[in-house]
């Protein structure tokens, strides 16, 4: 019972306060990492394991040994604790304020200042979309972040409780610095690409299932089926292919990268993108999140009423 509730609170003060604005531990996190790198960087798969252990392993440490030093001060010390990791550790309201600037510009027809939007969000070339593209790379972002910011953190907190959470974001935010097949990283992120893979397995299924019950329930599984085996993340792809079927749009195809469009699978059906696309992803991860809340809060008054049966 006190884990749902604790993922209800953090979730709830989330859309209250939003992220810290002047000093969110995930920012303080990638500078570690840097410093890290800068330290380990070598063209070999061991310095990239290496790296990663040193930079995850003693933070998780230090969160269970938090979480069994406040349980045994008092409960609830320990479930506090709970609610303000998960809270750092999601980002819902995030979402909203990144893409919804891109969805007020779009629809005013400020193409310029929606890619200026859309780029804080997306790592693509976005001086050149127009404005489908530009549309199209907030959705994708929505859609996908949905399971890294969202979704991902509520598992790993369900599963192992605080410490779970620091791994899953942890090792999601050395995906994003180091997980790239770059001549720079190509070994040195594959941990770091392989780790995040196996955490988010799950996770993306439960959250393309989410998309799935929530859209075009039929569209959604017909696009996870046969349009995520051919997206290079075996995560993103099922993600991404569920929101686009639900949404009924056309995702995915060109898009620019260091100056060099790059041909990416098709991914939805029906239109192409526009401003109200992305308030409509938007909506599918929130009403997303309601059904996971629900279903934490059902099984966990299950479980209570079991017990003192």
């Amino acid at each position: 019972m006190t884990t749902a509730l604790a993922m209800v609170l953090a979730v709830l003060l989330d859309a209250w306060l939003g992220e810290p604005r002047r000093w969110h531990p995930l920012v303080q996190f990638g500078r570690l990492a840097r410093h890290i790198e800068s330290r380990c960087h070598a063209d070999r798969r061991v310095a990239g394991v290496i790296a990663w252990i040193i930079a995850v392993v003693p933070l998780v440490a230090i969160a269970w040994w938090l979480m069994a030093l406040f349980h045994s001060w008092a409960p609830w010390l320990s479930f506090a604790f709970d609610v303000a990791v998960l809270y750092l550790a999601i980002g819902l309201r995030s979402l909203a304020d990144h893409a919804m600037p891109v969805a007020h510009a779009l629809s005013g027809g400020d193409l310029a200042s929606a890619r200026a939007a859309v780029g804080r969000m997306v790592s693509r070339d976005t001086g050149v979309l127009d404005k489908a593209q530009v549309a199209a790379a907030a959705t994708e972002s929505v859609l996908e972040n949905g399971n890294d910011a969202v979704f991902g953190a509520l598992f790993w907190f369900a599963v192992l409780g605080a410490p779970g959470a620091v791994l899953y974001r942890l090792a999601n935010t050395l995906d994003a610095m180091w997980g790239y097949r770059t001549q720079r990283y190509e070994r040195y992120g594959w941990a770091a690409a392989r780790i995040d893979d196996v955490l988010n397995f799950l996770p993306a299924r439960l959250t393309a299932m989410s998309y799935v019950l929530l859209g075009d329930a039929m569209r959604a599984w017909r696009c996870w089926r046969t349009q995520a085996p051919s997206w290079d993340s075996p995560n993103a792809g099922p993600v991404m292919a569920a929101g686009a079927g639900a949404l009924g749009v056309c995702l995915g195809g060109a898009a620019p990268y260091d100056g060099v469009w790059e041909m990416r699978p098709a991914l939805g059906e029906g239109e192409l993108p526009d401003a109200h696309a992305i308030v409509r992803a938007l909506q599918l991860v929130r009403r997303s999140v309601a059904l996971w809340l629900g279903v934490a809060m059902l099984l966990a008054l299950a479980a209570w009423s079991a017990g003192h049966a």
